[in-house]
């Protein structure tokens, strides 16, 4: 089973948005049939995104996204990973790459064009980057 990684813009679709493009994604979260990874810097991330007035959610519902979250995904030391080389504009996506340049194998689903900018060098590197949602499932 390969890693998996999510950025904040998935883990909005799955949490917030209630995406159906999601749907298949957080059911296999939900049954544990994929290993999803996260570490302190993307769960603050997703914490200060959600706490936006954009997303008009309430503390207790900010709470529970986050609780769900970290009993869904493994949390990885950030003094344990590797630096990937590939080096993104956005300094808070750069932990993303860094997670799944770690765990390669690995599957990194995100919508961000700055990440996605890297697929092709990350396939090199044996992470695959992409914004198809149903990457899992291969």
């Amino acid at each position: 089973m390969q890693a998996l990684i999510l950025d904040t813009n998935i883990l909005l679709d799955i949490f917030v948005f209630d995406d159906v493009r999601a749907n298949p994604l957080r059911a296999a979260l939900l049954k544990q049939e994929i290993k999803a990874y996260s570490c302190r810097a993307t769960l603050d991330e997703l914490a200060d995104v959600i706490s936006r007035p954009l997303f008009s959610l309430e503390a207790q519902d900010q709470a529970s996204i986050i609780s769900q979250w970290q009993s869904l995904s493994h949390e990885l030391d950030e003094l344990n990973m590797e630096t990937a080389p590939w080096q993104c504009q956005d300094p808070d996506d750069q932990i993303f790459l860094n997670i799944a340049y770690t765990l390669r194998p690995a599957i990194l689903i995100s919508k961000d064009h700055a990440v996605l900018k890297f697929a092709g060098k990350a396939a090199q590197e044996n992470v695959l980057i992409t914004a198809d949602y149903s990457a899992f499932q291969f």
